[in-house]
């Protein structure tokens, strides 16, 4: 496990430094564009990460419905019924992100320039 986190981090280090050794732009208007760049990157970054997190969550949650389906064929609806609930709530996290990552691009960042 050390290793990889070693190897992870020597690589996620290698990554991210390269853009150090570049020099910053004298003018404001390069500044604003890193500023666009960088806000386009974090609404794609989270809203990755937010459906890593929801596949995740619903395999897990999908798993657990059949499990509990096939111990007790007798509860199938009601399991099925709860099921689907969960994976709504899950699914909205989806859908929030998504909301934020259209907020950060189309709203903030007409309030840089």
């Amino acid at each position: 496990m050390n290793k990889r986190f070693a190897l992870f981090a020597a690589t996620l280090v290698l990554l991210l430094t390269p853009g150090l050794a570049f020099a910053q732009a004298a003018d404001a208007a390069a500044n604003a564009f890193d500023a666009y760049m960088a806000i386009a990157i974090a609404a794609g970054f989270g809203m990755a990460i937010a459906a890593a997190v929801c596949g995740y969550a619903q395999s897990k949650a999908i798993m657990a419905a059949l499990e509990g389906m096939a111990r007790n064929p007798s509860a199938a609806g009601a399991i099925r019924g709860a099921m689907i609930f969960g994976l709504v709530l899950i699914e909205s996290l989806a859908i929030y992100a998504l909301l934020v990552a259209i907020l950060l691009i189309f709203l903030f960042v007409n309030n840089i320039g």
